[in-house]
């Protein structure tokens, strides 16, 4: 296969330098893909798709012409991430979900973060996502978040920074095993010699967390998914993770409060739930507490979880973290929490209910990316430079009648990797969603989603816009070629210290561009 064709067009691209030449440890691979024959890679692409099929991985689009499902879009190059990136990558996760914790139980308990004024008070209780019926909550080992899904985008300056949190129920993982597996089974041999991180032990690890939080009962907790059903988007996650763990999928139907406990209907009976993995949103749970007009959820549900009898995970109110808005403070968060900088930066954003950035993002709003601060899915969204008059004035108008509902960020030039285009390979844009499980202890799983913008020049990575996925490999620290030779306390210290350096000048990069904008 012939690879001299392949264009960066100016963009950072994970495989291959400006000049063409390939970095680090993915030389290999790309050895191996330019060993290929003619229409190889197009071949194991189609046998790709068509064990996708086999094994029924699809995920929904709600309104698609085409029907409800649609078989995962999967890209069959992989995403090679090197140790010592990854070794940062999930330092900086472990950081952010912990302070993230401690602000979710000290917003709904003491709000001393209010009272000190690090976060304004009027911007929590504006979030739609805080719900005042959790304050006073005490989850279980005090996690509320015990499942997220943080999306990372890499920048032209090669540094990753945070593009949003997803605390509530962060959908996708099932994609990352099942690419892995279908990688093994239509492409075995590109693996050879590199020593990649495992993904496949992720429904061990999660049962293991969910089972740690569970209230006291005797015996083995009993554990189960709780899905709105077949029509929800992530239908298959639901039920891939459900039997992989080996525990029962349950429908709202399915479960009853009595005598103060959550139990499961069987054929033999009513069995007592400990803990549930909920998959449906906060106002779906309870119709006696939130949408009283809900079918989906449990009556009476929260009344246990008050009381300590059962665990919900994530906890009910985690979404105010989810927040664009409160996003753009987390990294006041971490210091005010943990006394620490944060290792992972934010993307720079400007919150529009502030007057002063309100105006400045509506003076270069064809310069910037507007989100709205609760849509998911990447719906709503504005990309300045792309966008028509009409779509400026429209967007300068919503911003005016409902600043808290927008934040702007400049466009960043969001890193490519090598994806197959008919029967080449050209460069599309990624972003990455690592899952962060947190129980007795916070693990982070090697890797996680890339997501793949499809369409040539899309930033748009979300497969309901028309994006697919990569397999992503994590390498160890004997297949990173590149790591510091200096493996001592102090060249560690020195490391890090570089590190630190590199991430306060890239922020003040961007940050410098943004204003020159």
């Amino acid at each position: 296969m012939q690879l001299e064709t392949y264009q960066t067009d100016g963009f950072f691209d994970e495989m291959f330098h400006a000049n063409g030449a390939p970095r680090g440890p993915v030389q290999a691979l790309a050895s191996r893909l330019a060993a290929l024959s003619d229409g190889e890679l197009v071949q194991r692409q189609k046998a790709a798709d068509l064990t996708l099929l086999n094994m029924g991985i699809t995920f929904a689009v709600y309104g698609h012409e085409a029907g409800t499902e649609k078989v995962w879009p999967f890209d069959i190059v992989p995403r090679v991430v090197e140790a010592h990136e990854w070794i940062r990558i999930e330092r900086g996760l472990k950081q952010r979900i912990t302070a993230l914790n401690l602000f979710l139980d000290d917003v709904y308990n003491d709000g001393k973060i209010i009272k000190d004024k690090v976060v304004p008070e009027e911007l929590i209780l504006s979030a739609p996502c805080f719900l005042s019926e959790c304050k006073g909550l005490k989850p279980p080992g005090g996690v509320w978040c015990h499942v997220t899904g943080t999306d990372l985008v890499r920048h032209g300056d090669g540094e990753f920074y945070v593009l949003e949190d997803n605390l509530r129920c962060p959908s996708g993982v099932s994609y990352v095993i099942e690419n892995r597996e279908v990688m093994k089974r239509t492409f075995p041999h590109l693996f050879g010699g590199l020593r990649i991180q495992p993904v496949e032990d992720y429904p061990e690890r999660l049962l293991e967390t969910l089972l740690h939080v569970a209230p006291p009962t005797s015996g083995t907790p009993c554990v189960v998914v709780l899905t709105p059903g077949i029509y929800n988007s992530a239908y298959f996650e639901h039920s891939f993770l459900a039997q992989q763990m080996g525990v029962e999928l349950v429908e709202g139907s399915d479960l009853v409060v009595s005598n103060g406990f959550v139990w499961m209907r069987t054929t033999r009976g009513l069995k007592r739930v400990d803990v549930i993995y909920r998959r449906i949103d906060d106002t779906f749970l309870d119709p006696l507490h939130f949408n009283p007009d809900s079918m989906l959820g449990v009556p009476g549900l929260i009344d246990v979880y008050r009381q300590g009898r059962v665990t919900l995970a994530n906890a009910p109110g985690t979404g105010v973290s989810d927040d664009k808005a409160v996003y753009a403070y987390v990294p006041k968060i971490i210091q005010y929490y943990l006394k620490q900088d944060p290792i992972l930066p934010n993307v720079p954003t400007y919150v529009c209910w502030e007057p002063e950035q309100r105006e400045y993002v509506l003076s270069h709003l064809a310069e910037l990316v507007v989100k709205p601060t609760n849509e998911s899915g990447g719906y709503g969204i504005m990309i300045g430079p792309r966008a028509s008059a009409q779509e400026l004035t429209m967007y300068a108008r919503q911003i005016k009648m409902n600043p808290r509902n927008y934040i702007a960020q400049p466009v960043l030039a969001l890193s490519r990797v090598p994806t197959i285009v008919e029967d080449h390979l050209e460069g599309r844009h990624v972003d990455l969603r690592p899952y962060i499980l947190y129980g007795k202890d916070v693990f982070v799983l090697p890797g996680g989603l890339t997501r793949v913008a499809l369409k040539k020049g899309s930033l748009i990575v979300n497969s309901s816009q028309g994006g697919g996925s990569k397999d992503t490999w994590v390498l160890t620290d004997d297949a990173a070629v590149d790591l510091p030779q200096d493996t001592t306390a102090e060249g560690q210290t020195s490391q890090s210290q570089t590190q630190s350096q590199t991430q306060s000048q890239t922020q003040s990069q961007v940050k410098e561009a943004v204003e020159m904008a």
